[in-house]
């Protein structure tokens, strides 16, 4: 089985963050978001592993090359014209059985029996009360017939959550071409739904299954989402600390420094930190962070990043400083 990872995506709705880097290696539970998925696929030791980077791709390639032991490729996409292009760009890695999935989604579901099912393919999907802001999938008789992009009524209510399976990625290959001598287009791009219909036009058995969890990376307040579900399911870690309090679920990296604060819960503290007198909640604290004299919830704070004295909901990216200590607010 091969992995196929887009991730060429500037993460635009994930700024300032990802001015400095890219948005799969934005930390939720103590690792990069990257991380949280390729674990999720080493249980079924994938033959071969394709990344199709793009912005600041170089710090993919060596966050994967120094924690994964993985058969890996590279592809870069200079040009954002969809999903199904990204795709299309690692074409002489798709033969054979593939799965696909966009880095903005954590997910607990099945991956076994996939290539025994006999299907031309999976599409992995999720009920919601609400759909129109998703692609849904429209089935008869166990099998689909049509996929829409936001529907317009909540008449279908499973929606895709960026995991496929395809049992032969060159006929995925062949629907990509189609769409794009057809120039058919969703909103100016290449969808994969949109190929993957192609394929369902032309005859191919798509199934669905449903997941048990997903969990969304693309926006701030999702990050934080995410970070409250990993942490209350297994991914926390009580650091040392010193005169502090500590409310459960969080994350304290073995190298951060906590003193005479109150953390939790929900934080997530990376290696380096510094939190010092302080108390603060729902929040990721990126590696080498510093933060003093604070009551600081629903935050995000980048890497080296610094924040004295002030009561705030925050999002800062790496290397910002913000001091409203009261020798610095004097100076204003």
């Amino acid at each position: 089985m091969k992995v196929i990872i887009p991730l060429a995506g500037l993460g635009k709705r994930m700024r300032p963050h990802t001015w400095s880097k890219p948005k799969p290696l934005l930390q939720v539970a103590g690792k990069p978001v990257l991380g949280h998925v390729l674990d999720k696929f080493l249980p079924i030791k994938p033959s071969e592993v394709i990344f199709i980077t793009g912005w600041l791709g170089d710090q993919i390639t060596d966050y994967v090359s120094a924690n994964y032991d993985l058969p890996a490729h590279y592809v870069e996409q200079t040009e954002l014209k969809g999903q199904a292009h990204a795709i299309y760009l690692a074409r002489e890695f798709l033969s054979g059985p593939c799965i696909i999935v966009f880095v903005d989604t954590l997910f607990e579901a099945d991956l076994t029996g996939l290539v025994e099912s006999g299907l031309d393919g999976v599409l992995y999907v999720k009920e919601v009360p609400d759909p129109r802001r998703f692609g849904v999938v429209v089935e008869e008789a166990g099998r689909v017939t049509q996929l829409i992009e936001k529907p317009e009524d909540d008449t279908y209510r499973n929606v895709m959550v960026g995991l496929y399976y395809v049992r032969e990625g060159l006929d995925l290959v062949r629907a990509i071409e189609t769409l794009i001598k057809d120039n058919r287009q969703t909103k100016g791009e290449f969808y994969l739904a949109d190929a993957l219909q192609v394929m369902i036009e032309d005859g191919a058995r798509f199934g669905t299954c449903q997941v048990g969890v997903w969990e969304d990376c693309g926006t701030p307040e999702a990050l934080l989402h995410t970070n409250r579900y990993l942490l209350a399911n297994g991914h926390a870690q009580a650091g040392e600390v010193s005169e502090s309090v500590v409310i459960e679920p969080v994350y304290i990296a073995a190298s951060a420094q906590i003193e005479r604060s109150v953390v939790g819960p929900y934080v997530t503290v990376g290696a380096n930190a510094h939190i010092s007198n302080t108390v603060i909640r729902d929040a990721i604290v990126e590696e080498g962070a510093s933060i003093r004299n604070m009551i600081v919830a629903n935050a995000l704070v980048g890497q080296n990043a610094q924040a004295l004295g002030m009561t705030a909901s925050l999002n800062i990216g790496d290397d910002v400083v913000v001091d409203m200590s009261s020798s610095a607010a004097n100076d204003l």
